[in-house]
């Protein structure tokens, strides 16, 4: 139940979104099925949030034991340059060992920038924001030096269709996003590790001394958030089917943090939940889409997005909520 309470207000700040986007376009909400798979705004939409969904899921592990990654977008243009790398690289009759070689090297790259935050936040005991600001700095750098500077184009079919594919009239994007999701979901709430990971969030001293081994949790969720970045990279390239180590990933960070909070998912750490994390992704494409459906210019999003974000902070401060309640509820004395 209390779950199900958490999710209202995302819940409902989706259906509002979902209510104007019918009413600027009446075939919002149509789904049709042409070419042998799902088409519509909807399925767009979709489609379009998988790679949010997945580097917010990363971000919302990290957060609940109260740390931050900044270096998401960054990992995201380091992974789709070294999988653009490697396969203009590949003999062209390498076939499938190809798609094979691009996928797991741009991977365990990802995975390898988020053991480099663990270590710097666990080992060497930076604050997590700045540990994480190094590679976003660095990690640019890092992409254009694997691309030498240049957009790379991925003419490789093979690998389009990740991020332009489709299984059972499904884009394959989304049912990537929707397995991280379900793996997720039960592995923190059908586990012992979603227990561990919010007993490290409310307390991380009191965890220890109960034999939690806090430090290997948080360097694992730092890996997987890395992790989570380099599949969004992969599905991201082969979706425009290419690599650009200066725009890739741009500003997704921020987008992370703030699907994150619209979530549901306490800041402070402890409170976490992985269907509001994947509402909130899908609040920031759906206003994403509405404004450009609208005909808006393209900067307004941003004011939107800073809208949300005050918004998402002020409601998860214990003073601003206590005043609210003050003004919304009469004290029994006036009723």
């Amino acid at each position: 139940m209390r779950s199900l309470k958490t999710l209202r207000a995302p819940l409902a700040s989706l259906a509002i979104l979902l209510v104007i986007g019918t009413l600027t376009n009446h075939g919002f909400l149509k789904i049709t099925w042409q070419d042998g798979h799902l088409q519509g705004a909807l399925i767009d939409v979709l489609n379009h949030a998988a790679p949010l969904i997945l580097v917010s899921l990363g971000m919302m592990a990290v957060i609940a034991i109260r740390g931050i990654d900044i270096s998401v977008g960054a990992v995201v243009a380091i992974s789709a340059a070294v999988a653009a790398t490697l396969i203009s690289q590949a003999d062209a009759a390498a076939g499938p060992a190809a798609l094979c070689m691009a996928i797991g090297g741009a991977l365990a790259v990802s995975a390898l920038c988020g053991v480099w935050n663990g270590l710097l936040v666990v080992k060497v005991g930076m604050q997590p924001i700045v540990a994480t600001l190094i590679l976003m700095i660095a990690g640019r750098g890092i992409a254009q030096l694997i691309t030498s500077g240049q957009i790379i184009t991925i003419y490789y079919a093979p690998y389009a269709v990740i991020g332009n594919g489709y299984l059972l009239g499904i884009p394959v994007a989304l049912l990537i996003a929707l397995a991280v999701t379900l793996a997720l979901q039960l592995a923190l709430n059908r586990t012992a590790l979603g227990l561990f990971i919010r007993a490290i969030g409310l307390n991380p001293a009191a965890a220890h001394i109960a034999g939690i081994r806090a430090r290997g949790i948080s360097l694992c969720l730092y890996t997987l958030c890395g992790l989570a970045a380099g599949v969004a990279g992969l599905i991201i390239s082969s979706n425009v089917k290419s690599a650009d180590g200066n725009n890739a990933g741009q500003l997704l960070e921020l987008d992370a943090i703030l699907a994150v909070a619209l979530g549901g998912t306490s800041l402070n750490g402890g409170r976490f939940t992985v269907a509001g994390t994947v509402l909130g992704a899908l609040i920031i494409q759906t206003l994403t889409t509405v404004i450009y459906a609208s005909g808006l210019p393209p900067q307004v999003n941003l004011a939107f997005k800073a809208v949300l974000v005050f918004a998402a902070l002020l409601l998860q401060s214990t003073g601003a909520r206590d005043l609210l309640r003050r003004l919304l509820v009469r004290p029994r004395s006036q009723a």
